[in-house]
Protein backbone atom coordinates (compact mmCIF):
# COMPACT_ATOMS: atom_id res chain seq x y z
CA UNK A 1 0.00 0.00 0.00
CA UNK A 2 2.88 2.36 0.76
CA UNK A 3 4.34 1.67 -2.69
CA UNK A 4 0.99 2.60 -4.31
CA UNK A 5 0.89 5.85 -2.33
CA UNK A 6 4.44 6.67 -3.40
CA UNK A 7 3.83 5.94 -7.10
CA UNK A 8 0.54 7.83 -7.29
CA UNK A 9 1.90 10.85 -5.48
CA UNK A 10 5.05 10.86 -7.59
CA UNK A 11 7.35 10.54 -4.58
CA UNK A 12 9.53 7.86 -6.16
CA UNK A 13 10.55 10.09 -9.06
CA UNK A 14 10.87 13.26 -7.01
CA UNK A 15 12.19 11.92 -3.73
CA UNK A 16 15.70 13.23 -4.23
CA UNK A 17 14.53 16.83 -4.60
CA UNK A 18 12.17 16.56 -1.66
CA UNK A 19 9.34 18.06 -3.70
CA UNK A 20 6.00 16.29 -3.53
CA UNK A 21 3.98 17.27 -6.60
CA UNK A 22 0.71 15.81 -5.35
CA UNK A 23 -1.13 17.76 -2.71
CA UNK A 24 -1.11 18.80 0.90
CA UNK A 25 -4.17 16.68 1.64
CA UNK A 26 -3.67 13.52 3.68
CA UNK A 27 -3.76 10.15 1.92
CA UNK A 28 -7.14 9.32 3.49
CA UNK A 29 -8.66 12.63 2.40
CA UNK A 30 -7.28 12.17 -1.11
CA UNK A 31 -8.80 8.68 -1.32
CA UNK A 32 -12.17 9.99 -0.11
CA UNK A 33 -12.05 12.80 -2.67
CA UNK A 34 -11.14 10.35 -5.42
CA UNK A 35 -13.94 7.95 -4.50
CA UNK A 36 -16.52 10.74 -4.16
CA UNK A 37 -15.58 12.38 -7.46
CA UNK A 38 -15.40 9.06 -9.32
CA UNK A 39 -18.75 7.96 -7.86
CA UNK A 40 -20.29 11.26 -8.97
CA UNK A 41 -18.92 10.63 -12.43
CA UNK A 42 -20.40 7.15 -12.58
CA UNK A 43 -23.70 8.45 -11.21
CA UNK A 44 -23.84 11.20 -13.87
CA UNK A 45 -23.13 8.66 -16.61
CA UNK A 46 -25.85 6.32 -15.33
CA UNK A 47 -28.29 9.21 -14.95
CA UNK A 48 -27.49 10.29 -18.51
CA UNK A 49 -28.23 6.79 -19.75
CA UNK A 50 -31.57 6.77 -17.92
CA UNK A 51 -32.43 10.21 -19.35
CA UNK A 52 -31.77 8.93 -22.85
CA UNK A 53 -35.36 7.69 -22.97
CA UNK A 54 -36.93 11.08 -22.12
CA UNK A 55 -38.95 12.28 -25.13
CA UNK A 56 -37.51 15.14 -27.23
CA UNK A 57 -34.61 16.21 -24.97
CA UNK A 58 -33.39 12.75 -23.95
CA UNK A 59 -30.42 12.50 -26.27
CA UNK A 60 -29.17 15.96 -25.34
CA UNK A 61 -29.56 15.21 -21.62
CA UNK A 62 -27.70 11.95 -22.15
CA UNK A 63 -24.85 13.73 -23.96
CA UNK A 64 -24.52 16.37 -21.26
CA UNK A 65 -24.68 14.03 -18.26
CA UNK A 66 -22.43 11.44 -19.92
CA UNK A 67 -19.85 14.15 -20.64
CA UNK A 68 -20.08 15.57 -17.11
CA UNK A 69 -19.67 12.04 -15.77
CA UNK A 70 -16.51 11.52 -17.81
CA UNK A 71 -15.12 14.88 -16.74
CA UNK A 72 -15.76 14.02 -13.07
CA UNK A 73 -14.17 10.59 -13.51
CA UNK A 74 -11.05 12.08 -15.10
CA UNK A 75 -10.98 14.79 -12.47
CA UNK A 76 -11.12 12.24 -9.69
CA UNK A 77 -7.53 11.21 -10.36
CA UNK A 78 -6.45 14.76 -9.49
CA UNK A 79 -7.08 13.77 -5.87
CA UNK A 80 -4.64 10.89 -6.18
CA UNK A 81 -1.71 12.58 -7.90
CA UNK A 82 -2.39 16.31 -7.70
CA UNK A 83 -3.37 18.70 -10.47
CA UNK A 84 0.10 19.43 -11.88
CA UNK A 85 1.20 15.82 -12.00
CA UNK A 86 -2.15 14.90 -13.58
CA UNK A 87 -1.65 17.50 -16.33
CA UNK A 88 1.97 16.45 -16.88
CA UNK A 89 0.97 12.80 -17.22
CA UNK A 90 -1.99 13.61 -19.49
CA UNK A 91 0.29 15.39 -21.95
CA UNK A 92 3.20 12.94 -21.94
CA UNK A 93 4.16 11.90 -25.48
CA UNK A 94 2.75 8.39 -25.01
CA UNK A 95 -0.76 9.66 -24.31
CA UNK A 96 -0.76 13.08 -25.98
CA UNK A 97 -2.93 12.05 -28.95
CA UNK A 98 -5.34 10.13 -26.72
CA UNK A 99 -5.66 13.15 -24.42
CA UNK A 100 -6.28 15.58 -27.27
CA UNK A 101 -8.87 13.31 -28.91
CA UNK A 102 -10.60 12.71 -25.58
CA UNK A 103 -10.75 16.42 -24.66
CA UNK A 104 -11.87 17.30 -28.19
CA UNK A 105 -14.68 14.73 -27.98
CA UNK A 106 -15.80 16.15 -24.62
CA UNK A 107 -15.98 19.67 -26.06
CA UNK A 108 -17.60 18.60 -29.35
CA UNK A 109 -20.26 16.60 -27.50
CA UNK A 110 -21.27 19.67 -25.52
CA UNK A 111 -21.13 21.89 -28.63
CA UNK A 112 -23.38 19.53 -30.57
CA UNK A 113 -25.84 19.39 -27.68
CA UNK A 114 -26.00 23.10 -26.77
CA UNK A 115 -25.03 25.17 -29.80
CA UNK A 116 -25.56 23.04 -32.88
CA UNK A 117 -28.64 21.22 -31.49
CA UNK A 118 -27.66 18.15 -33.50
CA UNK A 119 -28.65 14.96 -31.69
CA UNK A 120 -26.94 12.69 -34.20
CA UNK A 121 -23.60 14.43 -33.76
CA UNK A 122 -24.03 14.40 -29.99
CA UNK A 123 -24.51 10.63 -30.06
CA UNK A 124 -21.53 10.11 -32.39
CA UNK A 125 -19.32 12.26 -30.15
CA UNK A 126 -20.50 10.32 -27.08
CA UNK A 127 -19.46 7.08 -28.75
CA UNK A 128 -16.12 8.58 -29.77
CA UNK A 129 -15.78 9.94 -26.24
CA UNK A 130 -16.20 6.44 -24.84
CA UNK A 131 -13.49 4.97 -27.07
CA UNK A 132 -11.15 7.93 -26.56
CA UNK A 133 -11.52 7.72 -22.77
CA UNK A 134 -10.97 3.96 -22.85
CA UNK A 135 -7.81 4.35 -24.96
CA UNK A 136 -6.59 7.16 -22.69
CA UNK A 137 -7.30 5.09 -19.56
CA UNK A 138 -5.47 1.99 -20.73
CA UNK A 139 -2.42 4.12 -21.48
CA UNK A 140 -1.79 4.11 -17.73
CA UNK A 141 -1.60 0.29 -17.67
CA UNK A 142 1.75 -1.05 -18.88
CA UNK A 143 1.48 -2.94 -22.19
CA UNK A 144 -2.34 -2.69 -22.21
CA UNK A 145 -2.43 -0.81 -25.51
CA UNK A 146 -0.19 -3.41 -27.13
CA UNK A 147 -2.47 -6.18 -25.87
CA UNK A 148 -5.57 -4.41 -27.21
CA UNK A 149 -3.91 -3.81 -30.60
CA UNK A 150 -2.83 -7.45 -30.82
CA UNK A 151 -6.30 -8.70 -29.79
CA UNK A 152 -7.95 -6.43 -32.35
CA UNK A 153 -5.60 -7.56 -35.13
CA UNK A 154 -6.25 -11.22 -34.31
CA UNK A 155 -10.01 -10.65 -34.25
CA UNK A 156 -10.01 -8.71 -37.53
CA UNK A 157 -7.79 -11.13 -39.43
Amino acid sequence: MDKLKRVLSGQDAEESSGVMDATTLSWGTRMKGFIACFAMGVLCSILGTCLLWVPRKGLILFAVFYTLGNIASIGSTVFLMGPMKQLKRMFEPTRLIATIVMLLCLVLTLCSAFWWHNKGLALIFCILQFFALAWYSISFIPFARDAVKKCASVCLS
